[in-house]
């Protein structure tokens, strides 16, 4: 009886195991982006990113497969930098938020070695701070640096 009612009732639990080679941060940064057929700009802006790919906020949809050109725009050093990179949409959500912005997953698909070297540094920079216990940053700093004060890294 016991092990008739086990097979039958349903089983819940969840396990989230990080698949990504490359860590991301949480980081609310501008974008600028393109179809790679025209030129038409929009823009949106980041909601995660990694050496790999990067979490956007977007205005449209996009579907699976689609590839993009987009400008990234970063803070390293106090210097604004922007990195420029083709990616493809390897996922997207359902719109969310008071804007009812898509969640589009992208992938880097071809990025020039200088910017892939800026985006290393400006990464490596942040791991930098969420490792050093002595550093006591203002949430304001963090804030303007483009870092994400309200979750963690």
């Amino acid at each position: 009886m016991e092990k008739e009612r086990l097979e039958k009732d349903p089983r819940f639990g969840s396990v989230n195991l990080e698949r990504r080679k490359h860590p991301r941060f949480s980081l609310n940064l501008p974008v600028e982006y393109w179809d790679r057929e025209t030129s038409r700009i929009h823009y949106g802006r980041t909601g995660n990113l990694g050496e790999g790919g990067i979490l956007l906020y977007l205005p449209e949809e996009i579907e699976i497969g689609n590839s993009l050109k987009l400008k990234l725009f970063i803070n390293s050093s106090l210097v604004f930098i922007s990195i420029e990179a083709a990616v493809e949409v390897i996922w997207k959500g359902h719109p969310c938020g008071d804007n009812r912005e898509h969640q589009i997953g992208v992938k880097f698909i071809d990025i020039s070695e200088k910017d892939m070297a800026h985006l290393k540094y400006f990464l490596n920079s942040l791991m930098d701070l969420k490792n050093n216990p002595n550093l006591d940053i203002p949430p304001r700093l963090l804030s303007a640096l483009g870092i994400n004060t309200r979750t963690p890294f």
